[in-house]
């Protein structure tokens, strides 16, 4: 029985465990019962890989209870990294706090600080009587509220300026004109970017209301972007004058041309937009027409040019009664349209009613032509 002292021996040193090996020793030879979760160190000696040992839900019970907990040191993990990420964010609130507080005293420095004059002398203003902690505060509110209106309104007084006298010539009525969709249409493609194209008959619009009207692009549109397109546009110069969005009054999201500071009397005021919103201020001076999407085939702007020619040479005193008149239809320049057919068709009759004596139907007529009861 020499054997089984040996073998014992050698398996202990085997398997590097104080675990208890049973043995039985048969006739002819040695069996070694080996608990499970110790069956994966086996080795052979004839160099065959072991094999994997059959699961039963004992190996399973004796495996988790060997597996040792990582709860713990996952919470730890999961503590120590929270705390990491709410330092993070003191430090940057406490960053961004101290920036925008030097930021704001900085304001209130440069704001703040009395007028002085081209020797360096210090000039009395409306704070000057105040503390001079006050007299800081003040001058910065009035300093912010001077850029957020500058922001909001038209950055000067008087758009235009005052009407030329004679012996200079100044046209009795002023035109204005939206730029985008009205007179070009911008294009974007990945290919040219950002092209403009003008709309058909621009050139003979112009050309027939000049002298008749004082025209006037104004626009929102950036000044950078209108005024190289409106000098191609216009080779003639017969703009009389460009106004860009500060020119504008920017409310509730949309810039709105404010007329009254145009320095032109209203009542010779004809406004061509398609944007209502634009004019809100001023409806009653706003000739509606459709918005041009870049079709070839368009040809509003000479049934404009022909309405306009119309009010012009009628010397009309108050335009918008004549706008007002078409406003109440959905088709404007369609309505103008069929009067002036219709006007066409009178004219036969006119020289009929000359040769009789009797008054010119044309001219009884005319006075529902511009809407006007006289």
């Amino acid at each position: 029985m020499f054997v089984r002292p040996k073998i014992f021996n050698f398996l202990h040193k085997a398997f590097k465990t104080n675990t208890r090996l049973y043995v039985t020793v048969t006739q002819h030879k040695a069996i070694v019962h080996i608990p499970n979760y110790l069956q994966s160190k086996a080795f052979f000696s004839n160099g065959t890989k072991p094999v994997e040992p059959i699961k039963s839900p004992l190996s399973n019970l004796i495996t988790k209870d060997v597996t040792p907990p990582k709860k713990e040191e996952d919470d730890e993990e999961a503590k120590r990294s929270r705390e990491a990420s709410w330092r993070t964010m003191k430090y940057t609130l406490f960053i961004f706090g101290g920036s925008m507080t030097g930021f704001a005293l900085y304001l209130l420095f440069e704001l703040g600080k009395p007028p002085v004059d081209e020797n360096g002398l210090t000039i009395k203003d409306e704070f000057s009587h105040m503390s001079a902690v006050k007299q800081y505060i003040y001058r910065t509110l009035d300093k912010l509220d001077y850029y957020k209106r500058l922001i909001r309104e038209p950055s000067r007084e008087k758009l235009l300026p005052d009407p030329v006298k004679y012996p200079y010539y100044q046209p009795p009525y002023t035109l204005v004109l939206e730029l985008t969709d009205v007179l070009v249409h911008p294009d974007w493609t990945y290919k040219t970017g950002w092209r403009f194209k003008k709309r058909p008959g621009i050139d003979g619009f112009l050309e027939s209301l000049s002298g008749l009207f004082e025209i006037v692009i104004f626009t929102a549109e950036q000044g950078m972007t209108v005024f190289p397109i409106i000098d191609a546009l216009d080779p003639k110069n017969l703009i009389a004058y460009k106004l860009v969005r500060d020119a504008t009054h920017f409310v509730e999201g949309h810039h709105v041309k404010n007329l009254d500071k145009l320095n032109r009397d209203l009542s010779k005021v004809i406004v061509i937009d398609w944007n209502p919103d634009s004019v809100k201020f001023h409806p009653e001076n706003v000739f509606h027409i459709s918005r041009w999407s870049g079709n070839n085939d368009d040809s509003t702007l000479l049934d404009l040019a022909a309405f306009l020619q119309t009010v012009a040479h009628s010397e009309i005193q108050d335009v918008r009664e004549v706008l007002k008149y078409y406003s109440d239809f959905d088709d404007p320049l369609g309505t103008f349209r069929s009067k002036q057919k219709e006007l066409v068709e009178l004219q036969e009759a006119e020289r009929v009613a000359k040769s009789h004596n009797i008054e010119s139907p044309v001219k009884r007529w005319s006075r529902n032509f511009l809407g006007k009861s006289m």
